[in-house]
């Protein structure tokens, strides 16, 4: 063990309770950021991959069926997910309207009206699904300096006192109680800088994703309406 890390241990074993609490808050905000870094890491990883797989398969799919069968092993993608979602919004209110016939040519905007507001419902779930957690990245960037340096003015303060108290102000007694207190500034910048470069990239992440899920959504209700109207006319 270092001297540098000695040194380090010996202040936090003997810092005040309060300046020992901060420390401990920010360490909690400092596992629960890299927990979810990681989570969400995977999670986003796995998304833009399989959903990547999911594009290339369906523009090679000659049927929305065969679409369909693909996008069922892709459960990751949320490309996948929402056309899941659409196409059996779509073959339900086939079945229930009897698309097939041309007595009822008006069902086919009931069909797009109803394909439509499912799409707009499975994106914002997607949307929340990218979304969910990063939330806490935001809090911890904004509030850990903060309260590192609410740390470092609290030790401040009792080192003044120790000053008054010792009617000393030595270099010796004065360098602790300071070092103890910037301790805490720097907890505090350790664990808002890797949680505001997070939340940055996941939020960068969720954008590109989200204008992916709305192109695709746009491309696939002009192939459901023509694959309806081709149905109507056979």
């Amino acid at each position: 063990m270092t001297t540098e890390s000695v040194g380090l241990l010996y202040m936090l074993t003997n810092a005040g309770p309060v300046v020992k609490f901060i420390m401990l808050l920010l360490l909690f905000f400092s596992i629960i950021s890299w927990a979810i870094i990681f989570i969400k890491f995977r999670y986003v990883r796995k998304s833009f991959k399989d959903s990547a797989d999911f594009t290339e398969v369906f523009w090679q799919c000659r049927t929305l069926a065969d679409a369909f069968s693909k996008a069922k092993t892709l459960r990751s993608s949320p490309l996948g997910r929402i056309f899941i979602a659409a196409y059996m919004e779509a073959s339900r209110t086939e079945n229930k309207e009897n698309l097939a016939s041309k007595k009822n040519p008006g069902s086919t905007f009931q069909t797009m009206g109803s394909v439509k507001r499912t799409l707009n419902r499975a994106i914002n779930v997607e949307n929340r699904r990218l979304t969910q957690l990063i939330s806490f990245l935001a809090t911890a960037g904004n509030t850990a300096p903060f309260i590192g340096l609410f740390g470092t003015v609290w030790g401040i303060m009792s080192t003044f006192q120790g000053i008054g108290l010792s009617g000393s102000a030595s270099l010796a007694v004065v360098a602790p109680g300071i070092s103890e207190a910037l301790v805490a500034t720097a907890a505090g910048l350790a664990v808002a800088i890797p949680a505001v470069m997070a939340y940055n990239y996941f939020n960068d992440r969720t954008r590109v994703l989200n204008s992916e899920l709305q192109s695709f959504s746009s491309d696939l209700l002009n192939i459901i309406e023509r694959d309806v109207l081709k149905k109507l006319e056979a």
